[in-house]
Parts: C-alpha cells; sequence; structure tokens
C-alpha cells in the first residue's frame, strides 16, 4: 500500500529564501518548522506520517501549512495569523477612572482607599463592574505615588 505524498510547488526563489531561513535560524521555532515542512513536502519524497515523525509536529500542522501555502502563498504559510483573543475587560478609561478614584480624598471614616472600596465607587459613578482583582493589577501598574517613596496608588 502506498503512502500518498503530496508536492509542494515551491520556485526557485521561494526554495532558496526557505533554506536560508531554515539555516540561519534567526526566525520563531514555528517559523523554522513551517519552512521545514514546506522544504520537505516540495521534495516529494516524504510522507506525511514521516515529516511528522522527523519534525516532531502532527499531521494537521502539515496539512494546514500545505493548505495556506496554496491558498494564500509562501508568507501566509509561514506566519501565524494574529489571534482574536478575549477583549480586554479592563479598558484604558476604566483604569483613567480606577486611578482618579485611587487618587482622589478616600471615604469620611477612612484613612485610604482599599481595592473593595475602589471597586464598589466605579461601581457607583460609572456602573463599571470590574472583579477586585482586575482593580488590583490596575492599581499595581500604575506609579503614582503622591509623595510616598513606594510606588502604586495605594499605601501599604
Amino acid at each position: 500500500m502506498s503512502r500518498r505524498r503530496s508536492i509542494v510547488p515551491l520556485t526557485d526563489d521561494e526554495r532558496e529564501q526557505l533554506r536560508r531561513m531554515v539555516r540561519t535560524g534567526k526566525h520563531a521555532a514555528r517559523t523554522i518548522t513551517r519552512a521545514q515542512i514546506l522544504l520537505l513536502s516540495a521534495s516529494g519524497e516524504h510522507t506525511v506520517a514521516a515529516i511528522c515523525r522527523m519534525l516532531e509536529v502532527c499531521p494537521a500542522t502539515v496539512y494546514n501549512v500545505r493548505a495556506r501555502y496554496r491558498t494564500d502563498g509562501l508568507d501566509a504559510a509561514l506566519v501565524e495569523k494574529p489571534r482574536p483573543g478575549y477583549p480586554r475587560r479592563v479598558t484604558p478609561r476604566a483604569e483613567a477612572q480606577i486611578t482618579t478614584i485611587a487618587c482622589s480624598t478616600p471615604p469620611e471614616g477612612r484613612r485610604r482607599w482599599t481595592i473593595q472600596l475602589i471597586t464598589d465607587r466605579l461601581v457607583e459613578l460609572y456602573g463599571t463592574e470590574l472583579s477586585d482583582e482586575s482593580v488590583r493589577q490596575v492599581l499595581k501598574k500604575v506609579s503614582s505615588s503622591r509623595g510616598r517613596s513606594g510606588s502604586g496608588a495605594l499605601g501599604r
């Protein structure tokens, strides 16, 4: 039973570019692996299973790189598409609101703002609901010490 070998039609320039990329090693590891997949697929000597064993990748990776090369070209096959990720919960506007609250005078009867007080005031004033941890991380990023030598919006 013969295994199917799919040949990727690389031009001479593309083949040389990929060889240079693999030889120099100055690219991301994933990019180099994709270049190796294309080079091995272009030779026509290796099956998908053989390429997977040599490069320690799964068959889906080989098929996906080949398909991306055929549909979108060399650059698309080598570089990852940006991942959308989860949208930010803490927008720059929310960060500004948190900083504004933390730098204002604390409520009556309190010496300083706590994270829970800031979170409650955020909901009260702006209707923005965030977790205590999100507020803490924003305050940790902010380096607005009001006269103290420590950093951060909250005193320790």
